[in-house]
């Protein structure tokens, strides 16, 4: 599970069969019937024991012929019986299908979890509950005792949302380059499901909805769940008969099943997590930040460096000449991270070649890495790699030693994409392999950071050897963060990235185990700006990689901006700088230099503060403001100017109306209630505008 626990109580009742879990700011409440009926009490603004008893005390409607009483109050509803509504338990045993279960009993544990325990027969089903500040973590764990039982479908978790009317769902939604879009939709009767069949979390939705009534950026209700699995998963949002709202969520898609669990065999579900708020999107935004900084990523408290990645300086064309000119180009901007990217290692001249053979070039490094990296941190510093561990090419020496490694259907055609197959971390061997090579690498080699790719979807999931082949969907993922996480134990100084050709591969998961996440492979300015709006929904700055790029942009739609543009973008997030460095003017580096010294300024705010999403990027001027104590830090974009039309002032949050302010770029005084009431004029004009403001409040005496 994710990190330290905080803030949180978990209390039982007097009656013995009602629980309540209770943050700083809100509760969540359950009940046992007396007909070992688990159902749900409540979940939003935090109330006392006396007010769970009297939900409690509230009887459930009666069968009717053609509806259950249970559905869509059931806290974790399982396949058969009176139930409709969709299950997030689905088990097939020799001779029965589904769950009839009683209650064994409830225990809290020191760290504030909450235990309750329900047995069928030799299956024993835990529901897991614990509060960190105002986050939900729920999930479950299935124990069989018994002859194998088959798991069709085990979900982490259901949300049950209370009476209101005229639901609102968002989501993000989107496709390589595309990813992290918001939208958001009116609910209507019947099932909303999203999810990925592909292995990976995937470009295309990301595991998160938020659900709302009336809510705006700073005021109303929102529930919000996200899942932390970096495979194939579901969730499903639900508007039943009676207009009641449940969401259920967990690993692997409709027809993939998880596994066959064994006699004495466990699964444990990954995390689905759940947020109330009534701070609006954008409370409910700062709760998850905060969540994530304190409770799911690793080293949250220690800022990301700015990193330079020869990709789109190089491509596949790489030297370690080539690599020696950009690195002190970078060095002379002010870069702190430099990142070789791919083409650096077996035969990797283009994407045919190469995948699985960790060792240097020899015609490109004749030494290997190490003279580089030492060059590079001679130049004051830190270097970093990029590999794509659960790939392989089959032109490779890997492939050809072991062709049985990947994923694959016998008697079916194969997939290639981009030239290259899947290596199969379910298997021991494998994964045996991979942390011999990768370990050996950041042994011989002082590297500071790695950039961990994954540039192609499931297509032949087959395991021929395996019994149960469908358990290499979950085992993957599993084997993954085995993986990951015996790398980082024996190598704690180093970082990593989470990438997935861009953003394929991010969520809770994946971010309790890496630094930071490639957000997207699309490095234009100004789609960006929509990419990290939706990404900020759920996710910190502090782990959304933004580079800066050369103009025009050469990868995908050849838009001209300036560089105070596309450094402002990515200032956004965790600064980062693609662009070939030998082609810059000096000039442009001189430029360059002093956006990264600017940024490093504001680092602290940015990748640590309070985000407030003060206009959406929508065509005209927008921004996003940080706030860290005294400190704040506004980034302001404006796309296009119509008509000559002024353009408006940004009303800021977040600041003591009653103290006063200044700005460092102009030294001009304001006072916090003229701020957040009548707002900043930015000054900005024309198209592809930005500015920073870094505004620092003022002691009595100033």
């Amino acid at each position: 599970m994710f990190g330290s626990v905080g803030g949180s109580v978990a209390q039982v009742c007097q009656d013995g069969r009602t629980w309540l879990l209770s943050g700083p700011h809100s509760s969540y409440a359950l009940h046992l019937t007396d007909r070992d009926e688990l159902v749900h009490l409540h979940w939003g603004p935090r109330i006392e024991p006396a007010d769970a008893e009297a939900l409690a005390a509230r009887p459930l409607p009666d069968d009717w012929p053609f509806e259950s009483r249970l559905d869509g109050r059931e806290e974790y509803p399982v396949e058969g019986g009176p139930r409709f509504a969709r299950p997030a338990l689905s088990v097939r045993s020799p001779g029965r299908r589904g769950t009839e279960w009683t209650f064994g009993g409830h225990e809290e544990t020191d760290d504030g979890e909450l235990r309750l325990r329900f047995l069928d027969g030799p299956l024993t089903v835990t529901l897991h509950y614990r509060m960190r500040d105002d986050v939900i973590e729920r999930w479950v764990t299935l124990h069989n005792r018994g002859p194998a039982v088959e798991l069709l479908r085990a979900d982490s978790a259901a949300w049950t949302l209370p009476d209101r009317d005229h639901w609102r769902l968002s989501q993000l939604h989107g496709r390589w380059a595309a990813e992290s879009r918001l939208t958001r939709s009116p609910l209507t009767y019947g099932e909303k499901v999203i999810g990925s069949r592909r292995g990976h979390t995937g470009h295309q939705h990301l595991p998160w909805v938020a659900l709302d009534t009336d809510a705006t950026e700073e005021r109303g209700e929102v529930y919000a769940c996200a899942l932390g699995w970096s495979g194939s998963w579901r969730v499903s949002v639900a508007q039943l008969p009676d207009a009641r709202v449940q969401i259920t969520g967990g690993a692997g898609h409709d027809d993939s099943g998880l596994l066959m669990l064994d006699t004495d065999g466990t699964y444990v579900t990954p995390v689905f997590a759940g947020l109330w708020s009534d701070g609006g999107f954008g409370g409910a935004s700062r709760a998850w930040h905060a969540y994530q900084r304190a409770h799911v990523v690793p080293d949250a408290g220690r800022d990301r460096p700015v990193l330079f990645n020869s990709w789109e300086a190089t491509g596949f064309d790489i030297s370690e000449e080539q690599q020696r000119a950009l690195a002190a180009r970078a060095a002379g901007m002010g870069v702190e991270l430099f990142v070789v990217d791919d083409g650096w290692f077996g035969a990797r001249t283009s994407d045919r070649a190469g995948l699985g053979d960790w060792s240097p070039n020899p015609d490109r490094f004749p030494g290997g890495l190490k003279p580089l990296a030492d060059h590079v941190r001679g130049l004051g510093m830190r270097f970093g790699i990029w590999v794509e561990p659960e790939m392989v090419n089959p032109d490779s020496d890997l492939y050809r030693a072991h062709p049985d490694w990947v994923q694959f259907q016998p008697g079916r055609r194969r997939t290639e994409f981009r030239n290259q197959l899947v290596l199969n971390l379910a298997r021991d061997d494998v994964r045996q392999y991979l942390w011999e090579r990768l370990d050996a690498l950041l042994s011989e080699t002082p590297v500071d950071y790695v950039k961990w790719d994954f540039n192609r979807c499931f297509t032949d999931a087959g395991w021929p050897d395996d019994p149960y082949p469908q358990r290499l969907w979950t085992d993957h993922v599993r084997g993954l963060y085995a993986l990951l996480d015996r790398l980082r134990a024996a190598h704690p100084g180093v970082a990593f990235e989470s990438c997935s050709g861009g953003g394929g591969r991010i969520d809770l998961g994946i971010l309790s185990r890496t630094d930071q996440v490639w957000t997207s492979d699309n490095t234009d300015p100004l789609d960006r700006l929509a990419i990290q709006h939706g990404f900020s929904q759920l996710h910190p700055a502090r782990v959304m990689a933004a580079w800066v790029t050369d103009s025009p942009n050469a990868m995908l739609n050849g838009r001209v901006s300036s560089l105070r543009f596309r450094f402002v973008s990515a200032m956004a997030g965790v600064l980062g700088v693609g662009g070939d460095l030998t082609r810059w003017t000096g000039q442009e580096l001189e430029e360059a230099r002093e956006w990264v010294a600017l940024y490093k300024e504001i680092r602290p705010v940015v990748q640590r503060g309070d985000l407030y999403r003060l206009r959406p990027p929508e065509g005209g001027l927008s921004a996003v403001q940080y706030v860290l104590g005294d400190e704040t830090v506004v980034l302001a974009w404006l796309q296009a100017q119509h008509y000559g039309e002024p353009v408006p002032a940004l009303r800021l949050h977040g600041l003591d109306p009653n103290a006063s302010y200044e700005c460092l770029e102009t030294g001009e005084k304001y006072r916090g209630a003229v701020l957040r009431h009548h707002g900043l004029h930015t000054g900005l004009r024309g198209d592809l505008d930005a500015a920073v403001f870094r505004f620092r409040r003022l002691g009595s005496g100033d």
